[in-house]
């Protein structure tokens, strides 16, 4: 099994990382622990930085790796090129309640992070241990579910006693902003977070995660690329907590994609297709954005509407056919956004990217800063 060495690299190492990535052309089943990497637990950000665009971008060509301000897009982008943010909308999607049996009560938390149908969704919940199929939970805003299944992986599907648009109110009412653990862990969700934690371009409500690069982009920030000739579209990807999670097996194979809901309207597509007709270059704003993209693209890189759900699982060795550029955010050891992140500048660069943002002292994950990746 491969060690992601991140700071320590001697002779023996270096030849063997040279022969494994060698390998990679040959071997696209990798270890995950190949996308795993230590990281200063003070480097995770649980705020994000006010202006929004004041948070750093580590700038990463075939020059080299630099440092920037997200303000600095303007001048760092061409004239020409194209934005495509994910317009997705988060859902106060975590739930508290109760657990209530003849003999104890236990209070519980759960996180929606997948519809199933009207009154179905598929949920994380703690203590998941202490919950049983056939259990009815009752949650704050007088929202009740019972327990359907217990899925392998620790998942639950819940029945609610309310179902479309009723459902969707009571979440809406009883629910708060679904953060990620590394920040929840340490600190509750509160008002502010309903702001920080939604996108200015967010619209079409069903995400359960933000998708986190587009958090850095205000009006003003548009307007100026606007100004400087870099136009922005817009598709629609429903995030799902599973995109975030850590994967658990022991190689890129054994790992499945939750399915996600997406759509690509016409007017978004025929832009595409008109900036790569010009010359000018599709910079996805996330990796959200960037897995719709390529769902939908076909193998000459052309994007057509589309409208459905995709499981697409990008690591390396897949040849990219929509995207040229990728703003993202800064991602959790072995998860599948690690993975993209490499399939898309290299397992190589991608190992050095990271070295120079620990070095460097970005902030790390959602509320953190973010860089601007280019295939070498």
């Amino acid at each position: 099994m491969f060690e992601a060495l991140f700071f320590v690299e001697n002779e023996k190492s270096a030849t063997r990382r040279e022969n494994f990535y060698t390998a990679i052309m040959t071997r696209p089943d990798l270890p995950v622990d190949l996308f795993d990497f230590d990281l200063p637990e003070d480097l995770i950000a649980l705020r994000p930085v006010r202006p929004r665009t004041s948070a750093r971008l580590l700038v990463s060509d075939a020059f080299g790796n630099r440092d920037e301000m997200i303000s600095a897009l303007p001048k760092i982008l061409n004239s020409g090129d194209l934005l495509v943010f994910n317009d997705t909308k988060v859902i106060p999607a975590r739930l508290s309640g109760e657990r209530i049996r003849p003999d104890t009560t236990v209070a519980v938390e759960a996180n929606l992070i997948e519809r199933i149908d009207a009154s179905t969704w598929r949920v994380l919940a703690r203590p998941g241990k202490r919950l049983r199929e056939g259990d009815e939970i009752t949650f704050r805003g007088g929202i009740s579910a019972k327990i359907i299944t217990k899925e392998e992986g620790g998942a639950l599907l819940l029945g609610f006693s309310r179902s479309g648009m009723e459902l969707d109110a009571a979440i809406a009412e009883a629910g708060v902003m679904p953060l990620p653990p590394y920040i929840a862990g340490r600190r509750p969700a509160d008002s502010q977070d309903e702001h920080d934690y939604q996108t200015v371009l967010a619209e079409h409500e069903g995400a359960v995660a933000a998708p986190t690069a587009a958090l850095h982009f205000d009006e003003p920030l548009l307007n100026t690329l606007e100004e400087c000739g870099v136009d922005r579209a817009t598709v629609t990807l429903h995030v799902g907590a599973g995109t975030f999670l850590p994967v658990k097996s022991e190689t890129t194979a054994g790992h499945v994609m939750h399915s996600e809901a997406g759509r690509i309207d016409s007017e978004t597509a025929d832009k595409i297709n008109a900036t790569k007709a010009a010359g000018g270059r599709i910079i996805s704003v996330g990796t959200t954005a960037l897995r719709v993209l390529e769902t939908a693209a076909s193998e000459s890189g052309q994007v057509a509407a589309w409208d459905g759900s995709t499981d697409i699982f990008i690591s390396p060795g897949y040849r990219f056919k929509a995207v040229e550029g990728l703003i993202t955010n800064f991602h959790l050891p072995r998860s599948t956004l690690m993975m993209l992140v490499a399939g898309f500048i290299g397992v190589e660069r991608m190992h050095e990217v990271y070295r120079y943002a620990v070095k460097g002292r970005y902030r790390f994950y959602s509320y953190g800063d973010a860089s601007l990746l280019f295939p070498g």
